[in-house]
């Protein structure tokens, strides 16, 4: 058996929690330490994992331990530069979730010093392991639709007013955008489908319904995330976050470094919930009705005719355990081999600072009257040295 590795969490509360996947003793991989703000979840995250177990309120503290070897970042995205650049700089490999900072200052910062340190980053973009994804994945390298030359994805937000408008998510200086916070996912498979990275973006949008909502918060409070169905119609939520200067509706152009051309939408008071994507080919086209295994489907169209809503295949996507549909135990279990045993990942965290990227410069170009902005290019040395742990 490898070495045992010991973990530390930052952040044991929320995102955090995808973590318990992690702790595998019987496997020699266990939780060591975990730090937060919230003395609740530092409680709740002892209780879970034993009286022996680390914690402290001081994000520094996990970092001085000797006995920790990597680094779980699931604390509020505006707090995962400066924290993984403490964890790298104190000799730790570390696994960021998603977005892998707010800035793509921040995320260039991160993967310089990583490279200098020659230390691993590994971001949690778990939607490359979902079970759709992943199909139309498969059905795009076996060549089912040809070359891929258009994307585009509709993501349904129908959670937004509950998740994204009641706390520091609806705060620009803490999340940049929701193009950026939200998309970082959807950008980055639409990245991974058509094998390329943006290099020019264009992008519109507003704040359209969230702000004639008076109701808020106290500054004071924390504000109620939780997921209602009670909460509809959006106009009726109520508790918002005292600022509000994110869209609550985007749409984007981009122009990929490869040729094809693709766009995201996203809107934050649907109805329903789900993304929506469409693959196009010079053979075909592949669109997925659902993302969730056990209730979607992956449908491939490739013979011409007209109106056929079922397509020429069919394919459904089973039901699988683990949270956000089987994708967050796989990608836990990814990061685990990768920093134990040096095995291939899917992940990239060049593919993650460039779906940062791109997200950062939309919100600027909707911002700045729908001028299009050239996204910046990583170094080759820097590429390089990350993309030799990734799958290609």
């Amino acid at each position: 058996m490898p070495r045992e590795l010991r973990i530390g969490v930052i952040g044991t509360g929320g995102r955090g929690q995808l973590t318990r996947y992690a702790h595998q003793p019987e496997n020699g991989v266990r939780l060591v330490a975990g730090v937060d703000i919230n003395e609740t979840a530092l409680m709740e995250f002892k209780e879970k994992y034993g009286p022996d177990i680390f914690i402290a309120p001081d994000y520094r503290k996990i970092l001085e331990k000797k006995d920790v070897d990597v680094v779980f970042i699931t604390s509020p995205d505006f707090l995962h530069e400066e924290q993984a650049i403490a964890a790298l700089e104190s000799g730790k490999d570390v696994y960021i979730e998603k977005p892998m900072a707010i800035t793509v200052e921040g995320c260039d910062k991160i993967l310089e010093i990583a490279y200098n340190l020659k230390r691993k980053v590994f971001v949690g973009h778990n939607m490359r392991h979902n079970s759709c994804v992943k199909k139309m994945k498969e059905l795009i390298d076996k060549g089912c639709i040809g070359e891929v030359t258009a994307a585009w994805c509709r993501h349904f937000v129908a959670y937004g007013g509950d998740a994204y408008f009641k706390d520091w998510h609806a705060e620009r200086s803490k999340s940049t955008s929701l193009l950026l916070q939200k998309g970082a996912h959807d950008i980055d498979v639409l990245h991974w489908l058509c094998k390329g990275y943006t290099k020019r973006v264009i992008a519109t949008g507003g704040l359209t319904v969230y702000d004639r909502i008076k109701d808020r918060h106290n500054p004071s409070e924390r504000g109620d995330a939780s997921w209602s169905l009670e909460n509809w119609p959006p106009l009726s939520q109520k508790g918002l976050n005292p600022i509000i200067d994110v869209e609550d509706i985007s749409m984007m152009l981009m122009n990929l470094d490869n040729g094809v051309f693709a766009s995201y939408q996203q809107c934050h008071y649907t109805p329903d919930g789900w993304r929506n994507f469409t693959i196009i080919g010079t053979e075909g086209r592949i669109e997925n009705f659902g993302n969730r295994p056990g209730e979607s489907f992956v449908r491939l169209w490739n013979r011409r005719y007209g109106y056929n809503p079922y397509g020429d295949e069919n394919h459904f996507i089973p039901q699988v355990e683990g949270g956000h549909g089987g994708s967050d135990p796989s990608i836990v279990n990814e990061f685990i081999d990768y920093v134990r045993e040096g095995k291939k990942i899917t992940t990239s965290a060049i593919a993650a600072r460039y779906s940062v990227a791109a997200g950062c410069y939309a919100a600027q170009s909707l911002r700045q009257g729908n001028i299009p902005y050239d996204i910046p290019v990583v170094s080759k040395e820097i590429e390089t040295y990350f993309s030799m742990d990734v799958i290609s």
